[in-house]
């Protein structure tokens, strides 16, 4: 626990629940293509939310490119299915990927994904991301997990490979959907 993992090793299994469904298996969501594991701090984020939003805008090219995806979240199930602020409630139908709810940071574990410092927190990067994430309406919800966790993106394929591994330098730091076509394109 706590190693990094490097493209060309085997991705690492985890039991999950989504906010809607329990016992899920990551290696299920293997069988159909390349896979897109993205952790994130949690749902109260607004910079996770405005990511979130991101992925959401742009799912109609990752169904097109056949790529699954996976969110990270260190957040509880009421946390992520109250929409911050709002009295709204969010529905598995509202999200075309799928939710990984990791409260105890076990998978956040499993993968290497640590907290980093109060230097990695307070960046000019994630200064920016923070005020276009509230130009943009996202407001602050619950705090969850560890404030100062770093995010990630690997690319798993059909045969549980890591293709690609991406460890975040700042909070905010997290490759865009662009990348991720490129990048997934490129394997």
């Amino acid at each position: 626990m706590g190693h990094k993992i490097t493209a060309g090793t085997k991705a690492p299994g985890f039991t999950f629940d989504s906010p809607w469904k329990k016992s899920l298996k990551f290696y299920d969501f293997l069988k159909s293509g390349n896979t897109i594991l993205i952790f994130l701090r949690y749902m109260g984020c607004p910079i996770c939310q405005m990511r979130i939003s991101e992925i959401r805008r742009d799912w109609d090219e990752f169904n097109k490119r056949k790529l699954n995806v996976l969110v990270v979240l260190q957040s509880e199930t009421e946390n992520v299915i109250s929409v911050s602020g709002s009295g709204e409630t969010l529905k598995e139908k509202d999200v075309p990927f799928t939710i990984v709810l990791d409260p105890k940071e076990e998978i956040f574990g499993l993968y290497g994904v640590l907290p980093g410092s109060i230097f990695r927190y307070i960046t000019p990067g994630t200064i920016v991301k923070a005020m276009r994430s509230k130009k943009l309406g996202f407001k602050h919800g619950v705090s969850e997990g560890k404030e100062l966790q770093l995010p990630a993106v690997f690319i798993v394929d059909n045969k549980k490979v890591v293709k690609y591994a991406y460890y975040g330098k700042s909070v905010s730091d997290v490759p865009g959907n662009k990348e991720l076509f490129d990048t997934a394109e490129g394997l």
